[in-house]
């Protein structure tokens, strides 16, 4: 993508002679600076909170230490953009981490996934760790924001996780154009109705839907204008036991146009 830029290393050279220009110089690299320095800017997450959520969702030590680098990239770059509010931060581990890794059991054979709306990575970067190891797992994060997009390549390329990151809106032709799509995801991206609209496209190829929704799951099953076209079951979240999560199929004898 143009205008990539590494922050995670270099030295500054100010090459301006006055007082003036060094000043402007220092403000337009504060944020680069921000990133250098900042070592724990958002609240740590806890201990407890860590070990709850591997024992909610077990993972393999090596997929541990991964998830762990995601968690220190996420608190540094909380210094300069808007990723997860701070004070879900100290729950970290529950709420985000273990909340995203749960659905790789609900599709245990999908290899190539999509995850529209990714944001900080929640839960399509979580599963692309989780899948790390798996020749030709390949994770679609699409996502318009051009500062979290800088953010979820560097945790892809510190982390080794296959994720393929589309700095584009979800409705855009390069994102509905993916082919070869097995699991299709989204969290906290927008009402199920709309979400089954840009989902669709995914779950005419025969993709399996895995969302995760609130307390009100089964009430916007009313809402959805296709409904009979799709064979909709409801999972109890093992992270967060009043939620739900959604595994949707396009039923064989319907087309979805």
């Amino acid at each position: 993508m143009s205008g990539k830029r590494d922050v995670s290393r270099g030295k500054f050279r100010v090459a301006a002679t006055t007082a003036g220009a060094v000043a402007d110089r220092a403000r337009r690299e504060a944020p680069q600076i921000a990133v250098i320095a900042a070592t724990e800017i958002a609240p740590p997450a806890t201990a407890d909170d860590r070990t709850r959520a591997l024992a909610l969702v077990p993972v393999s030590r090596e997929t541990e230490r991964r998830l762990a680098l995601y968690v220190n990239l996420l608190a540094r770059w909380s210094a300069i953009t808007d990723l997860i509010s701070p004070a879900s931060f100290q729950h970290v581990w529950t709420r985000h981490i273990a909340d995203s890794a749960q659905l790789l059991d609900l599709a245990p054979a999908a290899r190539h996934w999509v995850d529209m709306g990714s944001g900080a990575g929640f839960p399509g970067l979580v599963i692309a760790i989780q899948l790390s190891n798996v020749p030709g797992a390949r994770v679609h994060l699409i996502e318009s924001d051009k500062r979290k997009c800088a953010f979820l390549r560097e945790v892809a390329r510190e982390t080794g996780a296959p994720a393929e990151i589309h700095p584009v809106r979800v409705e855009s032709a390069e994102a509905q154009g993916l082919t070869s799509v097995d699991a299709v995801t989204a969290r906290a991206f927008a009402p199920l109705p709309r979400l089954m609209e840009f989902a669709k496209v995914f779950l005419a190829q025969g993709a399996v839907g895995i969302f995760p929704r609130g307390r009100s799951a089964d009430s916007q099953f009313d809402d959805l204008p296709e409904a009979s076209s799709f064979a909709i079951e409801a999972r109890a979240s093992r992270v967060a036991t009043e939620a739900s999560i959604l595994i949707v199929r396009r039923r064989r004898d319907d087309a979805i146009g």
